[in-house]
């Protein structure tokens, strides 16, 4: 879509210390393009690391203008607000960014190309690219995946953000230094917007949604190693994702995803995570339909340990370890090295 030498700024305003953040973050940690800043008027002259404790040293400034003065060629809006809508005060950040000649990277449902096209240029090159746009129409899935031969290794989660991606990624770039045949299905649009290809799920008729998924990973059938991106939760009441994800992909093997400490979803406190033997056991469960489709098993935890010191993070991790009888690792602090392994050789 983009030259990968074109420069990003990304637009974070109220969202550099939220969860919402999480476009950016993701953005950050893997896009291929240099990043000259962040926007965000609250923590202007500070670094992402000084300001919210990312592992970022992107500078932090106030304006799109001062991003161009930067050398931004492109503007990510970097934040996922619940329900994906443009907040209108977002509007003349983003009319400014294009009136300067900027391009424009959107991971909201709303889809922004329509509603600014008239700012761009004639022969300026700048595009706005919608990235949960669905490319087209379809089948159902009709489990078509469950015949392949290869390693089919879905990211499930007890909620929504916390680091499903960042662990699949990880793990497929793991696999990938070790010279293994492995492709990464993305799913969402942080997924997308990083690499360049994938599906947007969550914009997608329901209907149409597992096929939409079987087709991405048949699409991948020659690798012999195929991480699907997971979407939502099967515990989130807002979230209708998992489900064709695992009819689509008919995995093989599961790695759950969890944030330490977390014992109710995020901003739903009245919904409760469940023991996680037992939520394991659910996916595999649902993934199964009880034996009825592919088998999958979860072979390992990814733990997201985030804002914990090392050594709360080290007695989270074995607590975890002893509770589920599984490797528990968080890929961020140590590596993806231990469930790469366990994906090789299972």
């Amino acid at each position: 879509m983009f030259n990968k030498s074109q420069v990003l700024a990304i637009y974070m305003e109220d969202s550099l210390h939220e969860d919402t953040g999480k476009m950016g973050f993701g953005v950050m940690r893997y896009s291929e393009h240099p990043i000259a800043c962040v926007v965000d008027s609250k923590s202007v002259g500070q670094t992402v690391r000084e300001a919210c404790g990312q592992p970022y040293d992107v500078p932090v400034v106030e304006s799109v203008q001062a991003a161009q003065a930067l050398g931004a060629e492109i503007l990510v809006l970097g934040t996922a607000p619940p329900g994906g809508k443009l907040p209108e005060a977002w509007v003349t950040a983003i009319e400014e960014s294009l009136g300067k000649g900027m391009s424009l990277i959107n991971g909201l449902h709303d889809q922004l190309g329509l509603r600014f096209s008239h700012l761009i240029k004639d022969g300026s090159g700048q595009k706005i690219w919608d990235v949960r746009m669905p490319q087209g129409d379809v089948a159902i899935g009709r489990a078509r995946a469950a015949a392949l031969e290869n390693k089919r290794v879905l990211m499930v989660g007890t909620d929504m953000a916390i680091g499903k991606m960042t662990a699949g990624l990880e793990i497929y770039k793991w696999l990938l230094e070790k010279d293994v045949s492995t492709s990464f299905v993305a799913t969402g649009q942080i997924g997308i917007t990083v690499t360049g290809k994938g599906i947007p799920l969550d914009a997608i008729k329901v209907d149409q949604a597992a096929g939409a998924v079987e087709d991405a990973v048949l699409a991948e059938k020659e690798s012999e190693v195929i991480i699907i991106e997971g979407q939502g939760s099967l515990l989130h009441p807002g979230s209708t994702a998992t489900l064709p994800l695992m009819r689509g992909s008919c995995p093989t093997h599961l790695i759950l995803c969890h944030k330490a400490g977390r014992t109710s979803l995020g901003r739903l406190d009245h919904v409760k995570i469940p023991p996680l033997k037992e939520f394991i056991k659910l996916n595999e469960d649902v993934s199964s339909v009880c034996g009825s489709l592919s088998p999958a098993k979860t072979i390992g935890v990814a733990l997201n340990t985030f804002g914990l010191s090392d050594e709360e993070a080290a007695e989270a991790l074995r607590a975890m370890e002893v509770e589920l009888g599984l490797p528990v690792v968080d890929v961020v602090r140590q590596g993806a090295q231990r469930l790469g392994k366990l994906i090789i050789t299972r």
